[in-house]
């Protein structure tokens, strides 16, 4: 069996996945590029409901570097303990709003090594703020990207570095911009980790993943036909 999908069928695979959701967004709320940014580095190691909730009351009053600076590192940390690795999270947010202030003017860098440079911040960080805000083509692989791509086909790749690289060569340019949105949630809410829910799949019979569930085997709950996000 082949490991990888051919184009024609990638590109039938994304067209599939886009008639789903025609407008993927990410779950992450957030009110501006700075709260995005450190939305985002909040998620590592953590969901997105889970960081929503930590941050919801908190963007409504500090959604600047400045303000984030100002809150400081020990207030910042109580508001959003509830969340995974929260205090080496806050220490970052807090070093990275200083850059942001010193370097950059308190703006969310248009630059990809720049915002590498960022405490905190990673390749998947920093795809994610320039496809979000930025409207660029790239694709941040977590881990529900890995999976879904590995599984279907789309990659064979060992490392997410392996699996952007070919995601980027096979996704085709009219789908690239939303290729992130619609294999993370098609991996939150169909293709899970366990047990895939293969039977209400609308890319089963393009997918080259062995052996496929005869059964939906899970009781998560399932994500409307688009993807959820509250940009105030």
């Amino acid at each position: 069996m082949a490991k990888r999908l051919t184009k024609a069928k990638a590109k039938e695979l994304y067209a599939r996945l886009a008639k789903v959701r025609p407008d993927p967004k990410t779950e992450l709320e957030y009110v501006n590029p700075y709260t995005l940014l450190v939305a985002v580095v909040l998620s590592a190691q953590a969901t997105d409901a889970g960081v929503n909730r930590a941050t919801r009351d908190l963007f409504k009053t500090v959604d600047t570097s400045e303000k984030m600076v100002k809150l400081g590192e020990a207030a910042l940390g109580k508001r959003i303990q509830t969340i995974g690795l929260w205090r080496n999270k806050a220490k970052n947010v807090i070093a990275l709003s200083e850059e942001l202030i010193e370097k950059h003017s308190s703006k969310v860098p248009h630059d990809r090594e720049a915002l590498e440079a960022l405490p905190g911040v990673g390749r998947k960080t920093a795809n994610v703020v320039l496809m979000e805000i930025f409207g660029e083509g790239t694709i941040a692989v977590d881990t529900h990207v890995f999976r879904v791509a590995n599984r279907t086909g789309l990659a064979d790749g060992k490392t997410p570095a392996e699996v952007e690289a070919q995601l980027m060569k096979i996704t085709p340019a009219k789908y690239l911009h939303g290729a992130h949105h619609w294999l993370i949630l098609h991996g939150r809410y169909v293709c899970l980790a366990r047990k895939p829910e293969c039977p209400r799949c609308v890319i089963a019979d393009i997918c080259l993943y062995q052996p496929k569930t005869l059964a939906i085997a899970s009781t998560k709950t399932r994500a409307p036909s688009g993807a959820k996000s509250k940009k105030r």
